[in-house]
């Protein structure tokens, strides 16, 4: 369409400065008001910096130096020789293999377990939201009770649940003084590792109970109607279905595995092959007082366990995209 008479042409360049202003002014209401929404998580922000990050780069500090706190004025920068003998020094290569071992029987067992427990949980019977209660209890209890609650209420010899049972089925068989296991000496490692199975179980049920709850049910049902059968069913698609729960729920438990400490310095003290890489750390620190030393094998532990939480982020992001995707 022609310009009127007499009005002169106007280029896209004579009109674009008219539109600038505008668009300054609503990138700097776009960002007052990004600010002020960001603005009541700053105080958290701040203190999860100042709890968290500090304390690790003071660790990160401190791992550089030759620093042994009952010779406090003897202390020189060593650079990365600590975390050479973090790599070289025999006994915390051997407190790892002891981390790997718990750590992955921990898990798999738990898993299983739990998967089992989520199976039987995910029917409908009468009370099954008592029973549920049960189950989750044991992840409940704080870490140090529930290792006091295996030492001495069931690992004891002498008054233990354990032992009580295994004397009464004896005594079933004809023998009235079976000999009392010594639970914690002869089975150290299997004893932390059945602890921990025992707490963590209820966690891997809770995850893999959530995945189940969100199968489609169409889908289920038109198997069903095909004939298929249960074992079908739960090989070709329930446990496809679970896949991205099953890998969330090892790598949470890994992350805390990894870090258990409770169960080690209260059932066994860290003896009889059951020092993982957690109370070596607390033997080297405040024990041998080599603080340097000790915040080097801490160092390598978070950055450890930072990989793993980088994967259980990404399978929670995963998770969360299929939602959004089916819903």
């Amino acid at each position: 369409m022609s310009a009127p008479v007499g009005t002169p042409p106007q280029s896209p360049a004579a009109t674009a400065p008219a539109t600038e202003p505008g668009r300054a002014g609503r990138a700097r209401s776009g960002r007052a008001h990004a600010w002020a929404t960001r603005a009541p998580l700053m105080p958290a922000l701040v203190f999860l910096i100042v709890v968290t990050q500090l304390p690790f780069v003071a660790t990160l500090v401190i791992s550089l130096f030759d620093w042994n706190s009952l010779d406090p004025d003897d202390r020189a920068f060593a650079g990365l020789s600590n975390y050479q003998a973090v790599a070289t020094d025999g006994a915390l290569r051997e407190s790892v293999l002891t981390t790997v071992l718990l750590t992955v029987t921990v898990v798999i067992v738990s898993v299983l377990a739990g998967l089992l427990l989520a199976l039987l949980l995910d029917r409908t019977f009468f009370g099954r939201g008592f029973v549920r209660t049960l189950l989750i209890t044991p992840f409940l209890i704080v870490p140090v009770s529930a290792a006091l609650l295996w030492k001495h209420a069931l690992y004891n010899p002498e008054y233990g649940l354990l032992n009580g049972a295994w004397s009464w089925v004896a005594g079933l068989f004809g023998d009235s003084s079976p000999a009392q296991p010594e639970w914690t000496s002869q089975m150290p490692l299997a004893a932390v590792e059945i602890a921990l199975v025992w707490q963590w179980t209820p966690f891997m049920m809770l995850i893999l109970l959530a995945g189940l709850q969100s199968r489609p049910v169409d889908m289920m049902e038109a198997a069903r109607l095909d004939g298929a059968s249960p074992w079908q069913i739960f090989r070709y698609l329930t446990l496809p279905h679970l896949r991205r729960y099953l890998e969330l729920g090892v790598l949470l438990g890994s992350v805390y595995i990894v870090q258990n400490f409770d169960a080690v310095f209260t059932i066994t003290s860290g003896g009889l092959g059951t020092a993982n890489l957690p109370y070596t750390i607390y033997q080297t620190f405040y024990q041998a007082h080599e603080y340097g030393l000790a915040s080097a094998a801490g160092v390598v532990v978070v950055l450890g366990t930072i990989v793993i939480a980088t994967f259980a982020l990404r399978v929670v992001s995963s998770l969360f995209n299929e939602e959004a995707n089916r819903a």
